[in-house]
């Protein structure tokens, strides 16, 4: 079966400058595609912005061929209870995308969120719904947001397939798309630990949402047992996750073209390793299956 190739890079540094420190180690890592925060993630306040070093930024990205993915501050939390907070999410998050176009970059990654409290899941998804709305009314158009679901601890809005699918029929709006990340669906306890399990969760969610919706995934492997609701990233192969298992994301056709992104200890050798599954998953293969790649 022919597959679309998917590009695989990994989340980079920026602290030192975005032309400077980020591209630089792009070209390291052999990154196909970059994923950044564009501001400190552990800040309410926007980092101070130089017009002229996005503008580089985004003309080398073009020269290059690297697409790029923002991630939102992990202080974003539509779901919450105070109204303050999310008030301050909707303006970081308008912040973020409006930076993001500026950037030249092709989504923004934001976490689902959390209702912080039990039993007002219900109530956080349809103020949700609201707040999403407004903002990409406002946002601009060139730049998708990509709901990414988190490892499950805390009340999550969406964690698990289920839970995921009830989150975006919730929302009800096409404009919105997803960001899958493999340690969280294991942490949240769906079935990551072999190539077929991998498959089926992630054929199930994209069938479910929409193929087209999925816009990004992030690759990581997982220090803790499935199920541990814990978000803690290992090197691909050295978790609980298993390296055999992240050759199903090369054999669903779901994923067929969606970038991939590590965001693990050792993006080096992580990207490496994703290449060289691609470079297995998308060569020709006989009528029995036996991989033909070196054959004569």
């Amino acid at each position: 079966m022919d597959r679309a190739r998917p590009a695989i890079g990994s989340h980079v540094a920026v602290g030192g400058g975005l032309v400077r420190a980020g591209l630089r180690e792009a070209e390291d890592v052999e990154a196909e595609v970059i994923q950044i925060f564009a501001s400190n993630p552990r800040a309410w306040r926007p980092s101070p912005v130089d017009p002229r070093i996005d503008a580089l930024f985004r003309e080398r990205c073009a020269e290059l061929s690297i697409p790029v993915f923002v991630h939102a501050s992990h202080l974003i939390n539509l779901g919450s209870p105070s109204d303050s907070t999310r008030e301050s999410s909707v303006g970081l998050l308008g912040h973020t995308l409006r930076r993001a176009a500026d950037l030249g970059a092709r989504g923004v990654v934001v976490h689902a969120g959390t209702s912080v409290s039990r039993g007002r899941r219900a109530s956080a998804l349809a103020v949700l719904r609201e707040l999403v709305g407004r903002l990409l009314d406002d946002a601009p158009e060139q730049v998708r947001l990509l709901i990414e679901p988190t490892a499950g601890g805390g009340e999550a809005l969406a964690a698990t397939v289920d839970s995921t699918i009830d989150y975006f029929a919730a929302l009800n709006d096409d404009r919105v798309g997803l960001c899958l990340d493999t340690c969280h669906l294991h942490a949240a306890g769906e079935a990551m630990a072999t190539a077929a399990g991998v498959q089926r969760t992630v054929s199930r969610v994209a069938a479910a949402i929409g193929v087209e919706r999925v816009g990004l995934i992030h690759v990581n492997d997982s220090r803790d047992a499935s199920g541990s609701l814990r978000d803690r990233h290992e090197s691909l192969g050295a978790g609980q996750i298993g390296a055999d298992a992240f050759e199903g994301l090369f054999l669903a056709p779901e994923l067929a073209g969606v970038p991939m992104v590590v965001e693990t200890p050792s993006h080096r050798e992580d990207v490496a390793f994703l290449k060289a599954r691609r470079a297995q998953a998308l060569a020709p293969h006989d009528a029995a299956g036996r991989c033909l790649a070196g054959s004569r």
